[in-house]
């Protein structure tokens, strides 16, 4: 089975890191995030499980965490959209 795998790098978060990966298909696989607040982030994540990134990308680009420019769930859609690009591998 071919799948996509990421670790991206956040900016701006309290989030350090996204691990993700996709189907051959982009659909939402597994999403680990390291270090943030950690019910918000396992929150999102669960809830992204099982979408389709293109879907996911559209629900959650452009969220903002207060006075910031970005937030966890649009680091998300800027990792999913990085990992849509890669070609798929073997797994």
């Amino acid at each position: 089975m071919k799948k996509k795998y990421l670790e991206y790098i956040t900016r701006g978060t309290c989030a350090r890191l996204i691990r993700l990966t996709l189907t051959e298909d982009n659909v939402i696989e597994k999403v680990v995030f390291v270090s943030g607040c950690a019910g918000n982030t396992q929150g999102v994540a669960t809830l992204a499980v099982g979408m389709r990134a293109e879907d996911a990308i559209a629900r959650l680009s452009g969220i903002r965490c207060g006075m910031k420019p970005t937030s966890c769930p649009d680091q998300l859609a800027k990792a999913l959209a990085a990992c849509m690009a890669q070609e798929a591998t073997e797994v």
